[in-house]
């Protein structure tokens, strides 16, 4: 039992440890999150998109999307709307055209998913007459914001070659899941996107609302077709020397999933994807950083680990909490005896409070704290246990591609958006 109980200690201590690095290290990126740096005037548009809607059996919300996009504060000349039906058995194909989007219909069994569609969709793009300055890829379930081609154009303008938009929720206070991936996705655009672009680092592709030059396209080629084709190609940027830039005012609406059975299976894909990228990209971002003194390529191989990372965490915690449960006389000693607490221990419980206190904050800089939206961050730590199962199941089943699709259902029109916000 002494052994057992000594190796427990050990393993907690070493776990403890990294656990600690870990989170300072993204607890210090995500300070640089709290500063907006004013930005430039807007800026004549210059630059023409294609606007790609990737969608799968989406008859009920494509048309809003559409609807959207066909509404940016954009000359309409210089973009056009793409809509992918990928392997359709509704009516996708007929309310696209219906809305006024140009229509590619796809059929492929063996290729299945998002970053096959699209591969497929670039190539045809690429051999068009009509040029594009740059692409963009959007969700079928997506509402965009007016202003959205003119921060592209502006971040195009200022030498960006691939930029990213504001991830926000649609559908936000629909149930307690809604709930807890916007709180997710807000902190998220502030204190690690809007943080890296601060700090001059490569921010992240997030699926959806992100711009890419075409001339980068052709020259690296798409080639991410895996279950999260945008970290793979978020990856493959940082590899070849580009950064990802972030565009805070360029907001896309995003539909989450409204039970946590939906948001079991879809982030299950997304801890598929990353550690299926993680095995393929990790090492040489790794040796890039070291061989080049390169910190965005270390970041970004720090990024794409988190799967091991949330594993990592989980098995930290349960093994102090079983190592107190074991130490009871000792913990209340402690407790009484301030001398006999760990500095690690006094610094890790200052965070936690310092946490507590610190999303609300994040959240009342980008006016989305409200008193519904609070309580959704009072249950946010059960939505955050469940990533590590959820990342234990990704990485076991790393080399399976089946694509899981999440149904959307939510109809919003991005008129009733603009009322709220």
């Amino acid at each position: 039992m002494d052994i057992i109980k000594l190796v427990m200690q050990f393993g907690s201590r070493a776990l403890s440890n990294v656990v600690f690095i870990i989170s300072m290290y993204y607890l210090c990126i995500s300070f640089f999150g709290l500063y907006r740096k004013k930005e430039s005037n807007m800026l004549e548009p210059k630059k023409s998109f294609a606007l790609i809607v990737a969608a799968h059996n989406e008859e009920t919300v494509i048309q809003d999307i559409i609807h959207s996009l066909k509404r940016l504060d954009y000359p309409n000349q210089l973009y056009d709307i793409f809509v992918i039906a990928d392997n359709c058995t509704d009516k996708t194909a007929a309310k696209s055209r219906a809305a006024g989007a140009i229509v590619y219909e796809r059929f492929s069994k063996s290729k299945r998913g998002k970053g096959y569609a699209l591969e497929w969709m670039f190539d045809k793009i690429f051999k068009m007459d009509k040029k594009y300055d740059a692409v963009i890829i959007f969700d079928a379930d997506n509402l965009v914001s007016r202003n959205f081609l003119k921060e592209m154009n502006k971040k195009l303008c200022e030498g960006f070659k691939v930029v990213q938009g504001y991830l926000d929720s649609k559908n936000p206070h629909d149930t307690w899941i809604t709930g807890a991936y916007s709180v997710a996705f807000w902190t998220s655009n502030r204190m690690f996107q809007l943080s890296r672009q601060n700090l001059g680092l490569s921010n992240q592709l997030g699926g959806t609302g992100c711009c890419i030059d075409t001339e980068i396209l052709k020259e690296l080629g798409w080639g991410a077709t895996c279950l999260t084709e945008d970290l793979e190609f978020t990856c493959k940027l940082v590899l070849n020397g580009h950064k990802v830039g972030w565009a805070h005012d360029a907001v896309v609406y995003d539909e989450k999933p409204l039970t946590l059975s939906q948001s079991w299976w879809q982030r299950k894909r997304w801890m598929q994807g990353y550690a299926d990228v993680a095995s393929r990209y990790f090492f040489k971002l790794i040796k890039k950083a070291v061989k080049e003194l390169d910190f965005t390529a270390f970041d970004c191989a720090l990024y794409s680990v988190q799967p091991l990372i949330i594993v990592v965490l989980g098995v930290a915690t349960i093994i102090d909490g079983l190592t107190r449960i074991n130490n009871i006389p000792e913990l209340i000693n402690s407790i009484i005896n301030i001398n006999h607490v760990s500095v690690i221990a006094i610094i890790l419980s200052i965070v936690a409070v310092l946490q507590f206190i610190y999303t609300p904050i994040i959240l009342l800089l980008d006016k989305k704290l409200s008193f519904k939206v609070f309580l959704y961050y009072l249950i946010f730590p059960i939505y955050t246990i469940t990533w590590i199962p959820i990342s234990v199941q990704g990485i076991l089943d790393k080399n399976k591609k089946e694509w899981s699709h999440t149904l959307h259902t939510r109809s919003v029109n991005i008129t009733d958006l603009e009322k709220v916000n």
